[in-house]
């Protein structure tokens, strides 16, 4: 199952008392955005992306087009109410909605939590408006809810997950309408379609009454953070061409204008005297409201901005990463590769050890004899070479490169390549992975710190692309300088060949009266059955043996049974003759 990171999981469980697991290791991981920047096109179609026009572009570089609708919009958007708090606000729905109810048009209600759509539903029973609830807990009833929303007097309440993708139809659906009243009947019978022709019917003069009254009204109890969100309730309404309504009512208690909204503007609105349950509709606020939206969007977009470019740090990391382990896979061989990191590393070790450009009295012959030893098991004479005149880190480089492909040579003698082929192939995808999951762990604490090196007035992400870049050279050195040492200290065992096969009348014992096969029922170490015999049978003696050169016990053979050397022929033709 999923597992909580950071070392919260690890935390509860020792609080509960049980024991603790390790955390789980991320083997691979890319952001949305990297994840669909992979495919060669990309295109999308949604009623709501002209709000996010500029982020799909900044990030995708896909342009947004609006298409103009099969039919013109007849929905009328009024201006948002705004109330002093939270419970006039609700109060204030509270007889909207029972206005509605009773003149019959259709209400959704949109709310932006559970709770809210809960709080809502208890106004709603005091006040004794008949409604349906829908916040994503009961999914079994939300399409049914949804489709009949649109009936003379229905009131939902909804909050912004709920019952996407089910199409409000005024004066109700067919399909539901006959789940409900004619559950018995079965689809395509003529009783069937003779229900169904009267409810089609009803619909339609319903459908009829309900657009006299001004179509579906959507009414919103507080503001999104996203106007996407918003433009989203208010599209439930005025579809292919009905007519509609959509208003919002807001509250200075609400999420939105608590956090991002312009306190003063509110503060002076409300020190105005103003009744109890008296609203204020101003463009002021519509407008206000619209700025903290963007407010909102725009800090939202920053931080999936941000994400999208450490990503991209690793991204070109994770490009050659995969790209050389897809090589690996395909190649037939990887000698090639092998050779060249055993170069590699050793003129990494010597270059560590003896830098250019220095005196050899400056270099650290015992940590690149330390090195030279645990890397490839060799102890070349360093000491022989140094006494040489024109001695210089190139000459040591290419003497130790030198010595470690003689070694391997000698170790590759007598052997199968295509087998060391494989062998190698192994190590270096092994060693590759766990050096990467290693890598991508390293990264992840480096991203969950990097942010305090602005407390130095340096910026975060260049400092990250550096470090990144750092630890990536590492990690190449690293792969290199693991994949040499296992191949070089790798102890090449010839494999056994497999015991013979012995025949089954060796490996079974038969039951002389029933047939059966007694072997579970012999003592491994004496032979004699162990199995209960009838009174007055005498059990089975252990049968004789014979002790061969070795101290080998072996069962003795029928002449006339078939020579277990696999010849065909009778034992006393073949190798009983010899016995």
């Amino acid at each position: 199952g999923r597992r909580w990171s950071d070392g919260l999981h690890q935390a509860v469980e020792a609080k509960e008392g049980v024991a603790s697991e390790p955390e789980n290791q991320t083997l691979a991981s890319i952001t949305f955005q990297n994840y669909f920047r992979m495919y060669p096109k990309l295109s999308g179609m949604t009623g709501t992306a002209m709000t996010e026009a500029p982020e799909f572009f900044d990030i995708y570089k896909m342009n947004v087009v609006a298409i103009p609708t099969n039919v013109p919009v007849l929905r009328i958007d009024e201006d948002d109410v705004f109330y002093k708090t939270m419970p006039e606000k609700f109060a204030a729905i509270t007889e909207e909605l029972k206005e509605k109810q009773q003149l019959g048009q259709p209400v959704l209600v949109g709310t932006i939590s559970i709770e809210k759509s809960e709080m809502l539903s208890e106004y709603l029973q005091k006040a004794g408006v008949k409604h349906s609830v829908l916040n994503a807990r009961f999914h079994e009833q939300e399409a049914h809810i949804v489709a009949q929303a649109g009936r003379i007097g229905a009131v939902t309440i909804a909050t912004n997950m709920a019952g996407r993708g089910t199409d409000i139809q005024l004066g109700g659906n067919l399909e539901f309408r006959m789940q409900d009243e004619f559950p018995q009947l079965e689809l395509g019978t003529p009783e069937y379609e003779a229900q169904a022709e009267k409810i089609r019917a009803e619909i339609a003069a319903e459908k009829q009454r309900v657009l006299g009254v001004g179509g579906l009204y959507v009414l919103g109890t507080e503001r999104h953070e996203s106007r996407r969100i918003d433009n989203q309730l208010r599209g439930r309404s005025g579809r292919q061409g009905d007519p509609g309504l959509s208003k919002f009512y807001l509250s200075l208690d609400d999420d939105l204008l608590r956090i991002f909204g312009p306190q003063t503007m509110f503060s002076r609105l409300m020190n105005k005297n103003l009744e109890d349950g008296e609203a204020i509709v101003s463009p002021w606020i519509s407008k206000a409201i619209e700025t903290a939206q963007k407010k909102v969007e725009a800090r939202n977009y920053d931080i999936r901005k941000q994400v999208v470019e450490f990503d991209d740090v690793m991204n070109d990391q994770r490009k050659v990463i995969y790209e050389q382990r897809a090589d690996i896979m395909d190649a037939e061989s990887v000698n090639e590769v092998i050779n060249d990191m055993r170069a590699e590393t050793a003129a990494a070790i010597v270059a560590v050890n003896c830098p250019e450009g220095t005196y050899p009295e400056q270099w650290n012959i015992d940590s690149l004899k330390e090195s030279v030893e645990a890397v490839f098991g060799l102890e070349p004479p360093i000491d022989e070479w140094l006494e040489e005149e024109a001695v210089d880190p190139l000459m040591i480089s290419e003497r130790l490169q030198k010595l470690a492909d003689e070694a391997m040579a000698a170790k590759l003698e007598g052997l199968d390549l295509e087998h060391w082929s494989y062998v190698e192939k192994q190590i270096l995808l092994q060693v590759l992975d766990q050096h990467w999951k290693e890598h991508l762990a390293t990264l992840d604490a480096l991203r969950q710190v990097i942010h305090l090196r602005s407390y130095a007035q340096k910026k975060p992400i260049d400092e990250y692309k550096q470090e990144a870049f750092l630890l990536f050279e590492r990690l190449l050195i690293s792969i290199r300088e693991d994949v040499t040492q296992k191949l070089m200290r790798a102890q090449i065992q010839e494999q056994a060949p497999p015991p013979p096969v012995l025949p089954d009348f060796i490996t079974q014992h038969l039951d002389p009266f029933s047939g059966d096969d007694d072997t579970a029922d012999i003592d491994a170490s004496t032979g004699a059955v162990l199995s209960s015999v009838p009174f007055g049978i005498i059990p089975q003696q252990p049968l004789p043996q014979r002790e061969a050169e070795g101290g080998v016990v072996e069962a003795p053979i029928s002449r006339n049974a078939p020579c277990p050397c696999g010849s065909g022929k009778k034992y006393k033709h073949c190798h009983g003759q010899l016995a």
